[in-house]
């Protein structure tokens, strides 16, 4: 039987808004644990990684702010989910905002390098998160993660594991893009990365823009860590986000998304985050998340 193993990261530094850090919370209300029993899965909840409050800590750089505290949250996280893969298990990072990514993906390509093996990085997002400290107009870290992960971006979050980069960009897809500043545009161009905007999802539909993604991602027998954030979501559905941005993934197209995940049976590692119980209703965001991670671990229609 195969282990899911649920940590939660109540991580709200990286954010520009509060209450993002009650997400975990969201989605153990919303029975993410015994949902993911139903489909047969072992589940072993780890419970949260610790994080400090802003109040207690105060801002060092304007640029990048609580970097050195997120980049030891993500340090944590990094040994945590590296640990769940070597046992064989899958880790279910539940944020929090989406700098934990550093951490998680750290992990990830920790526990790989240790075999050998390489893996692809499946971004799902309305924003792209490749800002640096120099480009960022809030320097708020959540919109660091990715250009962390992929060698730039603030030291502390991409050394997380002692080495830099954590992922090839020619193995990485951003999927739901609609909102990037001027300066990021031009990043993700030069970037090497893989983008997919809504215009391309609305021209070519989910399944043509999945079915190249992951053929790229998990060529040459490739594993998979998926990293979605709610805000890609249409915020009529997913409202409870920090960031939120019209015109964003339906319904069905977030949940095809998934599915097409599970199909190629080489996913290894998942986050959701941005889930903000203070900006939902009624946890409408966080059960939306619950249902996304079962068809990303296999639940069907029929």
């Amino acid at each position: 039987m195969k282990v899911v193993d649920i940590v939660g990261v109540p991580l709200d530094l990286g954010a520009g808004r509060r209450g993002v850090d009650m997400g975990p919370s969201g989605f153990r209300i919303a029975d993410v644990g015994p949902r993911i029993r139903g489909l047969g899965y072992e589940v072993c909840d780890c419970g949260n990684i610790p994080v400090p409050i802003p109040e207690v800590i105060g801002v060092r750089d304007s640029h990048a702010r609580y970097a050195r505290e997120i980049g030891e949250v993500c340090e944590s996280l990094c040994v945590r989910v590296r640990d769940s893969l070597a046992s064989g298990h899958i880790p279910l990072s539940l944020g929090g905002d989406h700098s934990l990514a550093a951490g998680s993906i750290a992990g990830t390509a920790a526990a790989l390098r240790e075999q050998g093996r390489s893996f692809g990085l499946l971004w799902i997002d309305a924003h792209a998160d490749m800002n640096t400290p120099e480009t960022s107009r809030s320097g708020n870290v959540h919109g660091m993660p990715l250009a962390a992960v992929l060698g730039k971006g603030p030291i502390e979050l991409a050394c997380v594991g002692g080495f830099s980069p954590k992922v090839d960009p020619k193995r990485c897809a951003v999927v739901g893009l609609r909102n990037l500043d001027e300066q990021e545009k031009q990043t993700v161009r030069q970037s090497g990365v893989r983008a997919y905007t809504m215009k391309d999802i609305d021209l070519r539909g989910m399944a043509a823009v999945m079915g190249e993604a992951l053929s790229i991602l998990c060529a040459d027998g490739a594993v998979l860590h998926v990293s979605f954030d709610m805000d890609a979501v249409d915020p009529f559905i997913s409202p409870g986000v920090g960031t939120p941005v019209q015109g964003g993934l339906s319904y069905r197209e977030s949940h095809l998304l998934m599915e097409m995940v599970f199909d190629t049976e080489r996913m290894i590692a998942l986050d959701v985050v941005e889930v903000n119980p203070i900006l939902d209703t009624q946890n409408s965001t966080a059960r939306l998340g619950v249902e996304l991670i079962l068809s990303a671990l296999g639940k069907k229609i029929l």
